[in-house]
């Protein structure tokens, strides 16, 4: 069975993305981005850790395993990064702006940030430095003038994740990004620091529940910020 791809327009800035059209087929996964998705017609419909939600405008937080249950709901969804929004303060920027693609970047461009730890801030800029070579956790220490096991717990008490998984997922970003600029799987995967195109691909389908080959280029990309 062929699955049906994602369609629309995806609106990408530093710290979040829009998606504006119409789901393909998802399997179950789980990310790191809170996500809020809007009906832009009939009740969005999903599975959200297995039990089924509907509804126009659906909340799900960081790391909730979900799935769309239907392919072809036409919808606004918004991916933002967990240090930068808080889950319902970000719920009530997207309902502020309802489905106006312009108004609801707008606000969320324009939103105030909270103010990282300054060693975490270091860490984090190094693992954007270093994202195409190896991350080596050490180095990333010794970047925020921590141990190891101080940047680990910071990660997990400030991030929420690992080292290890966040330099995963910003490596997903970066490599969704190049592949939505046209550079092809393998060209995104080595650009972003991936083994090879294979790894970025279960990377992309354990993340996001679709495969990158069949969803990427149907997707339109718009900057935002840059």
């Amino acid at each position: 069975m062929i699955e049906s791809p994602w369609q629309g327009a995806l609106w990408l800035a530093r710290d979040f993305c829009l998606i504006d059209g119409a789901n393909g087929d998802t399997r179950p996964h789980a990310h790191y981005a809170h996500q809020v998705l809007l009906a832009r017609g009939a009740p969005l419909h999903l599975l959200v850790e297995g039990e089924p939600v509907s509804g126009q405008a659906v909340l799900v937080e960081s790391m909730r395993e979900h799935a769309l249950a239907l392919p072809g709901q036409v919808l606004l969804a918004v991916y933002a990064e967990p240090l930068a929004f808080a889950p319902q303060a970000l719920h009530a920027l997207v309902a502020g702006a309802g489905t106006d693609l312009q108004a609801l970047a707008e606000r969320l461009l324009v939103a105030p940030r909270p103010t990282l730890d300054a060693r975490l801030q270091r860490a984090l800029d190094e693992v954007d430095e270093l994202l195409a070579d190896k991350v080596s956790a050490q180095a990333l220490a010794s970047r925020a003038g921590l141990s190891l096991s101080q940047l680990e717990r910071l990660f997990g008490e400030q991030v929420g994740l690992s080292v290890r998984r966040l330099v995963l997922w910003r490596r997903l970003r970066l490599a969704v990004r190049l592949g939505l600029e046209g550079q092809s799987l393998t060209q995104a995967a080595y650009g972003a620091g991936f083994a090879d195109a294979a790894h970025f691909s279960r990377t992309m389908r354990a993340t996001f529940g679709i495969r990158a080959d069949r969803n990427l280029g149907n997707l339109q990309l718009h900057l935002l910020g840059d």
